[in-house]
């Protein structure tokens, strides 16, 4: 993908005219059709769901066990937007989770919260980066996953709720929801690995052979991190948000994983920071390279012009038609001048030598 407004702004044209809470995917579709994965546990139960029909979901509105429902697939739209009028989501919010070009936010109401993000991910072949909106409402035992497309890295988590690894079992929705905003922010690092690879590849070509090749790598790559900027600044202040929530939805021993979050969330914005300024460096060191290539093509170039001056000179005291040139009678008259000429030549090339000049 590259970074265009088109690629911000692509169907939200469709939008203008409409009133508010308008359903309308922004988009690009993504899967064939709309699935639902549901995961309904606690410490002592577990089960797990795969369906295409919508109305599987509606019983765990309200269960005594925690709920994690993944809805794949935000195209049908009537689809969405049933499930959004039974789980009590507000036709604001679930124009929101359409608008996959939406800048992440958190919003908080009185029975549920509603957060949305970016899935970034690094395409190492194709030095872009591919985006995904996840978009997630937790209320009470239960928290609702609204996905463009099937995300594997996911996964993990998912194992770990069927194995019963680890506290998450023991926990409420409200750590289900740090869990799955803490992998989408640890997949940022390892983004942000592969990008600060490819900027030291680049470094090394701008210091071994500087061309045009590579400042297009370095004017895409610039664009690509400023994309990726925008979409992880305002992960900040969510986080931030949910930190310091009164929500009775969040309770007070999530708070410290929160915390925890909100500093992993700086060290991303710090990295993000860092390519930055190492790409901009880049740049100036590109153009000084270039600059620097072409002064010595330039000095090499005086230097050349400065020794033909004064053999010019001398060629052009001789080529004069004077009728009373004495030493044109010479017989050695033509090897002397050119013995001077070379021993002007050869003197100029030691003082430059001498000067540093060369």
């Amino acid at each position: 993908m590259v970074l265009t407004m088109s690629r911000l702004s692509r169907n939200i044209t469709r939008k203008i005219g409409l009133p508010p809470g308008s359903l309308v995917f922004t988009g690009r579709k993504k899967t064939d059709k709309l699935h639902l994965s549901i995961i309904d546990y606690s410490s002592d139960h577990f089960d797990e769901l795969e369906s295409r029909d919508i109305e599987s979901c509606f019983p765990f509105y309200d269960t005594p066990a925690t709920s994690w429902i993944t809805v794949t697939g935000l195209h049908e739209t009537e689809k969405i937007d049933a499930i959004a009028k039974h789980f009590g989501i507000h036709p604001l919010i679930s124009e929101d989770i359409l608008n996959t070009h939406q800048r992440p936010k958190v919003e908080f109401f009185d029975n549920y919260l509603f957060i949305t993000l970016k899935i970034l991910d690094f395409e190492v072949d194709t030095q872009r980066i591919g985006i995904d909106q996840v978009s997630l409402i937790m209320g009470k035992g239960h928290v609702i996953m609204f996905q463009e497309a099937h995300e594997s890295l996911f996964d993990p988590l998912r194992t770990r709720i069927r194995e019963s690894k680890g506290r998450i079992r023991k926990m409420d929705a409200d750590y289900l929801l740090y869990a799955v905003l803490d992998i989408i922010i640890d997949h940022y690092f390892l983004n942000l690995e592969k990008i600060g690879d490819h900027i030291e590849q680049i470094e090394e070509q701008l210091m071994i052979d500087p061309n045009s090749g590579t400042l297009n790598e370095i004017y895409r790559l610039k664009r690509e991190v400023l994309f990726l900027r925008k979409s992880v600044w305002p992960l900040r202040e969510s986080v931030s948000k949910l930190e310091k929530s009164e929500s009775t939805l969040i309770s007070e021993r999530i708070v410290p994983y929160l915390r925890d979050l909100y500093d992993h969330t700086i060290q991303v914005i710090d990295s993000v920071e860092t390519n930055r300024d190492l790409l901009s460096g880049m740049l100036d060191l590109y153009l000084s390279s270039v600059s620097n290539k072409m002064n010595q093509v330039m000095k090499m170039l005086t230097i050349i012009a400065t020794i033909f001056i004064p053999l010019t000179f001398i060629v052009g005291i001789y080529g004069m038609n004077f009728a009373n040139m004495p030493e044109l009678e010479w017989h050695y008259a033509y090897y002397a001048v050119l013995g001077f000429m070379f021993t002007v030549a050869i003197g100029m090339l030691i003082w430059f030598r001498r000067k540093r000049w060369l």
